[in-house]
């Protein structure tokens, strides 16, 4: 195996350093000759850079954003051809730079070889794991850590996704990321390796074996423009405004970007504000260009309208796509947003929805809650919340009306046997998963709000696996602990109902007492709204589901102890 180096190219006679923008390959990856390797950039031109040679990117020695001297190494890629002895020293383009400036000794310690390596350190192999009997593939969501970081066994090291759930994979073994040959946003089969640790006496960080390289040129610093020019008509010019390398976004932007904005006279406020087109949302030259062009027609006044005849067709304007303006910010969706909107707008297409409301009044429900949670929580050690008695209470309303447990295929319906209730979990402000309470029907209350911390605790630390997202047969999304009164929520494909629960409120109420009559009491009260698919349930069983909801959380006793 040789290694090739990637180095900073000379771009020009007056050009001395350049500025890596992005790479558009990563540790890992497979690259071919003359395939683009990475983005660098100049005062005068952004450019890619192609590979030299065929191979796998081993190392990246500069990131992104940072300027160096022309000859810097940038990158190292290792090929599959056999050598004997390394490349000599002279033909190495750091070397030339110096040796026109300044004798460098290049020093005697040098990284080992792999051979070398392998002989002190064992590599462990990190696989895509099996996340469930139907999962047979996974996607590299990202990596939570780089080539060359140090890594403790256990230590989340990347994150995975499945079209049903995003998970964690721990490290298996403490040592040094030594390999990452899965990039972000692959999928591969369960198995597949994704990486190889480094463990024993030679697994030190990269950084810690990266050979001694000769003292680059220093880039130079940034000095602000304070000088004054003097214009055409002799007036002095005002100080143009210092464009920084990132934006208070961290966007990056690369020289050439910075120069024709800081000769423009963009704050960089104003440089924020405009949308980029480039990778990760970059503001590319042709998005700079184009914003400075709007801006100088919005600025230009209006010419007279030349006068026409009467009977002249009048143009019909021509209709264009409006671009962003202003203060935009454009957010890409990651991976599950784009799973919630696909499933959403499926299920909106695929059943006929109508919404059903009801009203509960859950006093005695409150006080049984309030008498028991502590004690519950000692004894338990899971606290004890309102939805295990909304659990309840669906499951005693879908064996009173088995068709609201159900699914359609074609003209077929599947009436389920098997109570499985899907529970909303909301991850933040980042979308929210729908584990599966397997066997409701079969669990008490202290086994529903065991279920329910379990599913709910791992959902949001990333721990469930595929199976626990599917196989629900009704699903329960309390809105109510989020402050909403009801909600009209979106069937859960392939079932044919969903229930929201709404926030219990104090509400003074008009009750009828054996004694007393009609009286106005304060009571605590909630609503229920019930999405359904009018293919297969009508109006009325839809009401008598909610109803039978109603009935059973209001006739829970009030001196129930738990």
């Amino acid at each position: 195996m040789a290694i090739i180096e990637v180095v900073m190219p000379k771009m020009g006679e007056s050009i001395t350093e350049g500025t890596v923008v992005s790479w558009l390959k990563r540790v890992g990856d497979r690259v071919e000759v003359d395939e683009p390797l990475l983005e660098i950039g100049t005062d005068k031109v952004d450019t890619e850079v192609p590979s030299p040679a065929s191979g796998v990117l081993r190392e990246i020695l500069v990131a992104e954003g940072e300027t160096v001297a022309v000859g810097t190494v940038l990158a190292r890629i290792a090929t599959e051809v056999e050598t004997e002895t390394p490349a000599p020293a002279s033909t190495s383009p750091v070397s030339q730079t110096t040796s026109a400036t300044e004798s460098v000794e290049e020093p005697k310690q040098l990284e080992p070889s792999p051979e070398t390596a392998a002989q002190t350190e064992e590599l462990i192999e990190v696989v895509m794991p099996k996340m469930g009997e139907s999962i047979t593939e996974g996607t590299v969501v990202s990596w939570l850590k780089r080539v060359g970081d140090r890594v403790e066994v256990d230590e989340p090291l990347l994150e995975i996704g499945t079209d049903k759930v995003d998970t964690e994979v721990p490290s298996p073994a403490s040592g040094v990321l030594r390999e990452i040959l899965v990039a972000e946003g692959e999928t591969v089969a369960v198995g597949t390796v994704l990486a190889r640790i480094a463990t024993g006496a030679a697994a030190e960080p990269a950084q810690l074996r990266t050979p001694q390289t000769p003292e680059r040129v220093a880039a130079p610093q940034t000095v602000a423009r304070a000088t004054t020019a003097p214009s055409g008509d002799g007036a002095s010019v005002a100080a143009k405004t210092e464009i920084p390398r990132r934006g208070p976004d961290g966007r990056f932007y690369s020289p050439l970007v910075r120069s024709i904005a800081e000769k423009e006279g963009l704050s960089p406020e104003e440089l924020a504000a405009i949308p980029g087109s480039g990778r990760e949302g970059r503001l590319t030259k042709q998005d700079l260009l184009r914003y400075l062009e709007q801006r100088r027609q919005q600025a230009r006044p209006p010419e007279p309208a030349a006068p026409r005849p009467k009977a002249a067709p009048q143009p019909v304007p021509e209709v264009v796509a409006a671009s962003p303006e202003g203060r935009v910010e454009i957010i890409e969706m990651d991976r599950m947003r784009q799973l919630i909107a696909e499933h959403m707008i499926r299920s909106k297409r695929t059943a006929a929805h109508v919404t059903s409301f009801a009203e509960a009044d859950v006093t005695n429900l409150v006080r049984v809650r309030e008498r028991n949670k502590e004690r519950f929580q000692q004894r338990e050690g899971v606290p004890l919340t309102y939805l295990p008695f909304f659990v309840q209470a669906v499951v005693e309303a879908l064996k009173a009306y088995p068709l609201l447990n159900a699914s359609v295929e074609g003209t077929r319906i599947l009436i389920k046997k098997d109570y499985h209730i899907g529970i909303a979990v909301a991850l933040g402000t980042t979308g929210l998963v729908v584990p599966v309470i397997r066997d409701a029907g079969q669990k008490n209350l202290v086994g529903l709000a065991k279920a329910i911390a379990d599913l709910t605790y791992r959902a949001r630390n990333k721990q469930l696996q595929p199976d626990e997202l599917q196989g629900g047969t009704f699903t329960i999304t309390n809105v109510g602990s989020l402050g909403s009164l009801m909600g009209t929520p979106i069937i859960n494909q392939p079932q044919v109902a969903i229930l929201a629960t709404g926030a219990i409120k104090k509400r003074p109420v008009v009750i009828e007492h054996p004694e007393l009559g009609d009286v106005i009491a304060i009571r605590h009260m909630m609503y229920l709204s019930l999405s359904y698919d009018h293919r297969i349930i009508d109006g009325a069983l839809g009401a008598a589901f909610l109803q039978k909801v109603v009935e059973v959380l209001e006739s829970i006793d009030p001196d129930l102890e738990l």
